[in-house]
């Protein structure tokens, strides 16, 4: 590894206003992500849902059991 200005010094602090800005991003990238993720599970499940509604049949009535005393 060659010896650089870059990597012998510290670097430059980032401004209050720069390291907001980059946390803001950030947590919007994040956020954006997560609610495309979510309506991605609702789609699909919608799916599902809608598909078995379909084909679900209609269930058999159960017989009663009469008490014994």
């Amino acid at each position: 590894m060659t010896r650089t200005k870059d990597n012998l010094f510290k670097p430059e602090k980032l401004s209050v206003q720069a390291k907001a800005e980059q946390t803001s991003s950030a947590a919007k990238e994040i956020l954006a992500l997560e609610a495309s993720d979510r309506q991605k599970k609702t789609e699909r499940l919608r799916a599902l849902r809608l598909g078995s509604a379909v084909t679900k049949a209609e269930p058999q009535p159960t017989k009663m059991r009469k008490k014994q005393k």
